[in-house]
């Protein structure tokens, strides 16, 4: 009874301490103006791809062929394409489809990467070297040439985009993930566990996985904004999401014949790319800034980018 008693004491001590933990972390991350702004931002973006069949103003297959390449109008306030589409409906809806692929191949890509780092650092010996020579490996590989290569054998569409950024994407993480393994293992706190009869598996996610969170919550962010860039790549050069799917890259794509009659159709697409990638990285900056433990003490102006 006393035993329990007392397990049920510190683990509600911890839990305080946990709470605590985090209330500091959103501090330090309120302060952070850059990355609350993008995270405003990335608010905005999603909720506008995410409701746009109510929020568009026009049917995604709806044209107006009496205003081909028209102009930013009340009517068309982003104007219209070659076919008279409307440029901000296209818009809201390929931004469906390069946040999705953008948010799901880095969160996969990630995932496996944490895990692969965490069990190669925690074992260490012949299958840490292994995976870490298969990191260089994939590292080594010119990632531009490896993502056209990969597109034109898995073929285009939605699938095959996220199973080529997953490849490409996972060793950065990978690496972080071994580092802190490589920290972690030799713990107090992970030899009590062990000397208590704790499983490896057990280790791994309970106490190892949680202490290396913050460089894989950081990863999340920075990665997903590689992903709708490299997304945009792919389809640009035809290999993507194709039409009459839209997506950001090859709305650009399908824009580049236009440059001189009718810009608009290149610029609202890029514009959209450069804001979310641009918001996540300032959600990026802003996560390791407030989950660095070494922060904790330092003023409000002594962070990295961002100005608090």
């Amino acid at each position: 009874m006393a035993d329990r008693a007392f397990t049920t004491i510190r683990q509600g001590r911890e839990f305080a301490e946990g709470s605590e933990y985090w209330r500091q972390v959103w501090r330090r991350f309120a302060r952070h103006r850059l990355a609350v702004l993008g995270v405003a931002l990335l608010a905005c973006l999603a909720a506008t791809a995410a409701l746009a069949p109510w929020l568009a103003p026009y049917r995604f297959e709806e044209i107006d062929l009496g205003n081909l390449f028209g102009p930013m109008s009340l009517r068309h306030v982003m104007g219209t394409d070659e076919l008279g589409h409307d440029v901000l409906t296209r818009i809201m809806f390929a931004g469906r489809i390069s946040l999705t692929v953008g948010i799901v191949a880095s969160v996969i890509a990630v995932t496996l990467g944490t895990m692969l780092g965490l069990v190669a650092g925690f074992y260490g010996g012949v299958f840490e070297r292994i995976v870490m020579r298969v990191t260089d490996g994939f590292l080594a590989i010119p990632a531009i040439a490896a993502m056209f290569v990969l597109a034109t054998v898995l073929g285009p569409g939605i699938r095959g985009i996220i199973i080529v950024l997953v490849a490409l994407g996972w060793m950065g993480t990978a690496r972080l993930a071994r580092a802190e393994a490589l920290r972690l293992r030799h713990q107090d706190f992970v030899e009590a566990a062990r000397a208590l009869g704790a499983s490896d598996r057990r280790i791994i996610i309970r106490h190892l996985l949680p202490n290396a969170l913050a460089p894989v919550i950081v990863s999340v962010s920075l990665n997903v904004g590689t992903a709708i860039l490299a997304e945009s790549t792919i389809s640009y050069f035809g290999l993507g999401i194709q039409p009459p799917v839209p997506s950001w890259g090859n709305m650009l794509r399908n824009s580049q014949e236009y440059l001189w009659t009718a810009p608009w159709l290149a610029f609202w697409p890029g514009l959209f790319i450069f804001l979310t990638v641009l918001s996540c990285n300032f959600l990026g900056d802003g996560l390791r800034d407030a989950l660095d433990p070494r922060l904790a003490h330092r003023g409000p102006g002594e962070g990295g980018v961002g100005g608090r």
